[in-house]
């Protein structure tokens, strides 16, 4: 069994792709509006909103629990709406040596399709792969979705 894996999740929303792409690459804060059961806040630890670099926790109510991430924005791209965040520390990092989710949206039709890449090690082969937590993740991008189709309809 190899320690090593990526996850991948492909799925269509109703917001346009560049709204989607601001709310997770610039606005990540406002998430916790827009999911509020799953999502309960994020914070700016370090550096600036919506640049690479940014230091941000993330604190998620996930299997029963409040559990946190900080991480690290390694990458925005305005051009291809994708952004791409490492988890340096939190709860994650218990099961995982790392820890990397990619996020990007692209423009279909009236909507969008967004696609979650999960790049981990980890800690030993008896552990599972974070299908639930990708799982966890389509459904806070739905509730993003929803949010920003709602608004946009008022």
């Amino acid at each position: 069994m190899t320690l090593w894996g990526k996850l991948e999740a492909q799925f269509g929303i109703d917001a346009h792709a560049d709204q989607f792409h601001d709310v997770f690459s610039s606005r990540p804060y406002l998430i916790s509006n827009m999911s509020p059961h799953k999502i309960h806040g994020v914070d700016l630890l370090e550096g600036e909103w919506g640049k690479e670099g940014a230091i941000i926790c993330w604190k998620y109510f996930y299997d029963g629990s409040v559990l946190v991430a900080k991480e690290v924005i390694e990458t925005i791209d305005n051009v291809n709406l994708l952004t791409v965040f490492k988890v340096i520390e939190g709860d994650v990092l218990k099961e995982y040596k790392s820890f990397k989710l990619t996020v990007q949206a692209t423009p279909k039709g009236e909507g969008s399709v967004v696609r979650w890449t999960f790049e981990y090690e980890k800690i030993h082969e008896n552990i599972r792969d974070p299908y639930s937590l990708l799982e966890f993740i389509v459904q806070v991008s739905k509730d993003v979705s929803a949010y920003l189709v709602k608004c946009s309809n008022k």
